[in-house]
């Protein structure tokens, strides 16, 4: 029996080797029992206490090695950022499309969305939503452009499904100082024309995109660049005398400016913003993903669309729809989406039933909301009525099409 208890626990110990990464889990290892044999050859199972507290996985082991292939799995996964603005914002979102994630415990990295059965919520760093589309772990993800565009790499197996989530925007670009040697230098091609870069002294650039930066200066022809991170703000880097230049994301350029740095015309990298993104494999292979892809999609659409849209309705006189409909197309701020609505409102006077009025129902830009309500009241409209939009479906989302021509179906 001692002999069966050392040999479970070099096994244990064997396969903690194989997966470093359950070693970090705030739950005990796996656990292996073996039945006494005095058989050289045997085959355990056992199951993994994760986080995810999904079913049991079962593992063979033959000859003391453990087979690591991994399992098919039936649930559809979207990774979510778990950390910062990103995070709150995604969930915000999710929420504000009836697709409100539940996290029964804060510390799980798992969650689920109750709207839309067998998909699981997983957060995770950014960077890791874009390895794990890669590697086949997750099927769907929402990180930003310039996170999909580093660690992506360009690869063909990750479609972006909606490419402008409205939040999270910034742009990755190269700041440099505004004094000393640059005191004058105000665009990426004055940056590249400077004497001091060569082979023996190239630019230094300080940066954590080692992907995108070397990339984009190559393409522009800086042959003497050289690329460093550092850790910290890189903003820093630059006064410190470690770097000439950084490339970094940009915001509101505050930042920049409190550190004497500028940025330079041409030396913007790529706008960024959060994206959903998929995987290839995941949408043409994995039953369920590509119907739960289109839900999501259209969620978004529908609500992203009509954020900042007004639904205005008033009552207006007239001799018939027709004659109601030119005066107000004779307005440019009452077409709406394709035309006015317009119905006639019925009364009932001396008996008789007729119609001297019609409810005139059209959406307007909340920028232009004011302007329209004076150009209805303007030619003739009375009771004006004012609310919010929530969600505008179309007959089907262009991004769902363009989804479909890239996937070849």
């Amino acid at each position: 029996m001692a002999a069966t208890t050392t040999n479970a626990t070099m096994l244990q110990q064997s396969f903690l080797q194989q997966c470093p990464s359950l070693s970090a889990f705030p739950h005990s290892p796996p656990s292996i029992s073996l039945p006494p044999s005095s058989s050289s050859r045997f085959c355990v199972k056992f199951s993994v206490n994760a986080c995810c507290q999904t079913s049991p996985s079962p593992l063979n082991v033959v000859n003391g090695n453990a087979d690591l292939r991994p399992t098919a799995r039936a649930e559809i996964r979207l990774g979510l950022p778990s950390k910062g603005r990103m995070a709150s914002d995604t969930l915000e979102l999710l929420k504000d499309c009836q697709l409100s994630v539940r996290q029964v415990n804060p510390r799980q990295y798992v969650a689920q969305i109750p709207q839309i059965s067998d998909l699981e919520v997983w957060f995770q760093r950014p960077k890791d939503i874009v390895r794990k589309l890669l590697s086949g772990d997750l099927d769907l993800g929402i990180v930003g452009f310039d996170t999909l565009s580093e660690y992506g790499q360009d690869s063909e197996d990750l479609v972006i499904v909606h490419n402008a989530l409205d939040y999270g925007q910034c742009h990755l670009s190269i700041a440099i100082p505004k004094y000393g040697i640059f005191e004058n230098i105000n665009s990426l091609k004055e940056l590249a024309e400077m004497p001091q870069w060569t082979a023996d002294r190239p630019l230094r650039v300080a940066t954590g995109f080692t992907y995108l930066g070397p990339k984009f200066f190559r393409e522009n022809g800086l042959e003497h660049v050289t690329f460093s991170t550092a850790d910290g703000a890189l903003e820093a880097a630059p006064a410190m005398g470690i770097a000439d230049a950084i490339l970094d994301l940009v915001s509101s350029g505050t930042t920049l400016k409190e550190n004497n740095l500028k940025e330079i015309e041409g030396g913007v990298v790529l706008q960024s913003q959060a994206v959903l993104v998929a995987s290839r494999k995941s949408l043409v292979n994995r039953k369920g993903v590509l119907d739960t892809t289109h839900e999501i999609l259209e969620r978004f659409e529908a609500h992203l669309r009509a954020e900042g849209q007004f639904t205005v309705v008033a009552n207006m006189r007239g001799s018939s729809a027709q004659e109601v409909a030119e005066r107000i197309l004779s307005q440019s701020s009452l077409s709406g989406l394709q035309g006015p609505t317009i119905s006639p409102v019925f009364c009932k006077k001396d008996g008789k039933v007729s119609a001297d009025y019609y409810a005139i129902c059209i959406c307007v830009p909340k920028k232009d909301l004011y302007t329209s309500v004076k150009q209805l009241r303007a030619i003739g409209g009375s009771g004006v009525l004012v609310s919010p939009l929530t969600y505008i479906f179309d007959e089907e989302t262009p991004r769902w099409c363009e989804l479909l021509t890239k996937l070849g179906l």
